[in-house]
């Protein structure tokens, strides 16, 4: 039944990912892949907050349905790893080497600060 709890997840997740991604860029432009990026690292910030949480030290109790739900579901349909690199690969065809690197570079830092700014939140939410 677990499985049936992801794909829900994971439905629900990338309707979000669509209207976010679409929001982002359509705000800041299509030249860099700034609604992959925005996505990547709110996902990792608000699953690494979910993470903390729900630990078994966490503040909240959650059936392991319902952690599989929010964890592997809604925020892995929610973050874009497999964009990512289409986008990248895109902008190294296009021979554009900088701007390639420099989304590299940005989602790999942004998105581990913002799992670690998640997980700190949840630590100190648990205390």
């Amino acid at each position: 039944m677990t499985w049936l709890w992801v794909a829900c997840g994971s439905a629900i997740g990338g309707a979000l990912r669509y209207w976010c991604s679409g929001l982002v860029a359509r705000t800041i432009g299509e030249t860099f892949p700034w609604g992959t990026l925005a996505v990547n690292v709110v996902g990792s910030l608000l699953l690494g907050l979910f993470v903390a949480l729900t630990s078994p030290d966490g503040r909240l109790l959650v059936s392991p349905n319902a952690r599989q739900f929010v964890a592997l579901g809604l925020f892995g349909g929610f973050t874009t790893f497999s964009s990512f690199s289409v986008q990248t690969l895109a902008l190294v065809q296009d021979g554009e080497w900088v701007r390639a690197g420099a989304n590299i570079m940005a989602s790999v830092v942004l998105c581990l600060a913002g799992a670690w700014a998640g997980f700190a939140a949840g630590g100190l939410i648990n205390r």
